[in-house]
């Protein structure tokens, strides 16, 4: 008789869940500071007063409490095809070319629901976001990293894609900004990915979960906007990572009407529909004039501060984050990633993430969610145990500056 994972789909098998602890689950102040979790603020709340009223007035009309289909979102697509349209130039048809979801996460993963067959080979940048290298695989596809190299800032090297490309490969996953390196791809890179897209008949789903906070005044350019792209890219968002929201829930698609066709039909059936409140929070958050630049102003400020106490420790090398609320640190003369996380979570009690879950290429790497706790000084003491745990382990290991 089979086991129930013999019965198993082949790529669900091997799966274990690494479970939350206890602490984290029921909220309860957590035995450890965590800064590996990307929620900005997190475990502090950051929620502004025009987001609270918004949703208060919607409970007290009772509307939050009934369905809306996942389609139907009509207010926060309206706006969300407005927010493309001032970044972009593109004009969206908010009833077209944009779909609410239930997270980006869920986002990612039936973007590529429709395009991947089995034994069809998704590319993939490496180091990237560890569910970007399982989704494909659980849609029975194979997923074929593309390493980035520290010395090119993790910028694309087309050549390093174009060598990778069979007669299976269906699509190229780009993570954009970067998630763990906050890299922000160059015109010039993006251009020749587009190119040869559209030379090679391939599909490119583009996660921008991080494009609202870009520094240093890098350009961002959405691949979507070169000409011929537009028909053959997904692009997945997020209210998360920039506005500050991920609890609610919320992400969006957007994309040509061909694809969007296909999306909105099965989106009943796969996603279901966004919470209705999380909805209007989320369209509070978006009318609201100051609320992002409130939030990039202090997650600016927290990049800042997390270069300043970081960068120099012996051992140790990093450059200022690009985008987002991430650090991302080269700790290979220390030892490994895992080695590097095990050690600060045991000396300094503080949680952060070992590069070896982002791909090969993030071994001797870890990523610090830098935009934890809303408190400054809070953020800084943190900080500062882990750069003290960091410097006792080059001393330990001999390591001078």
């Amino acid at each position: 008789m089979k086991t129930i994972r013999e019965k198993m789909n082949p790529a669900f098998r091997p799966l274990r869940a690494d479970l939350f602890p206890r602490d984290v689950v029921s909220r309860q102040p957590p035995a450890r500071n965590i800064m590996s979790w990307a929620d900005p603020f997190f475990p502090d709340s950051a929620l502004s007063e025009s987001v609270k009223q918004a949703m208060i007035t919607a409970i007290e009309s009772g509307s939050p409490e009934h369905y809306a289909p996942p389609a139907l979102k009509f207010e926060l697509q309206e706006l969300i095809a407005r927010r493309v349209n001032e970044r972009t130039g593109l004009e969206l048809d908010p009833a077209r070319h944009v779909l609410v979801t239930p997270g980006s996460d869920a986002a990612l993963f039936y973007a590529m629901l429709p395009f991947i067959e089995p034994g069809d080979e998704v590319l993939l940048p490496d180091p990237s976001y560890p569910k970007n290298y399982r989704n494909p695989e659980l849609l029975g596809g194979v997923t074929v990293p593309v390493p980035l190299q520290e010395e090119d800032g993790y910028q694309l090297r087309i050549e390093e894609v174009e060598k990778r490309i069979t007669p299976r490969t269906k699509l190229i996953i780009l993570c954009h900004p970067n998630n763990p390196t906050t890299t922000v791809h160059r015109e010039d890179r993006l251009r020749d990915l587009a190119d040869l897209v559209m030379e090679r008949d391939l599909i490119l789903l583009c996660d921008q979960a991080f494009e609202d906070h870009i520094y240093d005044g890098i350009e961002f350019i959405s691949p979507c906007t070169f000409p011929g792209m537009w028909e053959r890219t997904v692009t997945i968002c997020s209210t998360s990572k920039g506005i500050g929201l991920s609890g609610f829930r919320i992400g969006y698609i957007f994309a040509h009407e061909e694809i969007m066709q296909a999306l909105y039909a099965g989106a009943g059936n796969v996603l279901g529909a966004a919470s209705t409140l999380s909805t209007v929070g989320a369209a509070a958050a978006l009318k609201d004039p100051d609320h992002l630049p409130e939030v990039f102003s202090r997650l600016e400020a927290r990049r800042n501060l997390a270069y300043e106490i970081l960068s120099g420790v012996p051992g140790v090398s990093m450059q200022p984050a690009e985008s987002g609320i991430l650090s991302w640190l080269n700790v290979s003369v220390l030892g490994t990633g895992e080695e590097v996380a095990a050690y600060i979570l045991e000396k300094a009690e503080v949680e952060v993430s070992a590069g070896e879950q982002y791909g090969a290429q993030g071994a001797g790497h870890i990523r610090i969610v830098t935009g934890c706790y809303r408190d400054e000084k809070t953020a800084e003491e943190i900080m500062r145990r882990i750069r003290s745990v960091l410097e006792l382990m080059a001393k330990e290991k001999g390591i001078q500056e």
